[in-house]
């Protein structure tokens, strides 16, 4: 199993710094995420040869891994021009990701939850066209719901409310990777846990929080885990608190560790 560090706490460092400080903090493994200098959120990727390098040769210095890539892209757009763009994005991407011999990618399925039946369909078109890249270079793919996706079902456990030992023994042994951090109730309090102007907003809220400043059941989180002998990748992904990202960072690894034993 691998522990992994979502570094976008420290995504304003320039790379050498961002690598150097998850070393700092006991992380072996990075889960490369969106950064502007490098893979925006959305966008084709910023990175050229020479800062692929600089990542590279950042990775070995420090002692640190690539447990996977992150991009997030529009892959699953009504829009056929948005979702022709994202698959051009997701090949460049994936050929970087062959490049520094990761051999995971992550993502989110995207699209839109108020047109879900035409983003499903966009993304299984994107999913076509990709899969033969992701087979010649032996990347595996793991994909993740999300708020304000087309598929939002919570397989993470990242609705307190959700019966997350159920969903994880639902997931089996295709649960190959989590992000793990805490989150409030949204409806809890009769609703009221969370108040949102003008009331019936579609928006979607969601905070990142460190483990145990939420109301997500823990116990029942690593108890399942270990019951699954799960042994994929865990990563911290806390995105809360930039002003203590050292603290929250080491404090989500010492739990996670606890819990988990990394192997």
């Amino acid at each position: 199993m691998k522990i992994a560090v979502d570094p976008y706490l420290f995504r304003t460092l320039p790379i050498d710094d961002m690598v150097r400080t998850v070393a700092e903090l006991g992380y072996q493994y990075i889960e490369l995420s969106p950064r502007d200098d490098f893979m925006p959120f959305f966008l084709h990727l910023r990175a050229d040869d020479e800062r692929v390098a600089e990542l590279k040769k950042s990775l070995r210095t420090y002692g640190v891994r690539l447990s996977s890539v992150l991009p997030l892209y529009k892959w699953s757009s009504p829009d056929e021009a948005e979702r022709q763009a994202a698959v051009r994005y997701w090949r460049r991407m994936i050929e970087i990701t062959a490049d520094f011999g990761c051999p995971l990618m992550n993502s989110e399925f995207n699209g839109r939850p108020e047109r879900a039946a035409e983003s499903e369909a966009a993304f299984w078109r994107s999913l076509e066209e990709l899969l033969p890249l992701f087979e010649r270079e032996g990347i595996a793919l793991n994909l993740e719901a999300h708020p304000d996706d087309f598929c939002t079902f919570p397989l993470s456990g990242s609705d307190p409310r959700a019966d997350i030992a159920a969903m994880m023994r639902y997931a089996g042994d295709k649960l190959q990777h989590v992000h793990i951090a805490d989150i409030f109730d949204h409806k809890g309090s009769s609703g009221l846990r969370y108040i949102l102007n003008p009331p019936g907003t579609a928006a979607r809220v969601h905070p990142h929080l460190d483990i145990g400043q939420g109301e997500v059941d823990w116990d029942v989180f690593f108890d399942t885990l270990r019951e699954l002998k799960f042994d994929g990748v865990a990563t911290s992904c806390v995105f809360a608190w930039e002003e203590r990202a050292r603290e929250s960072s080491a404090l989500m690894l010492e739990r996670i560790t606890k819990e988990l034993a990394a192997g």
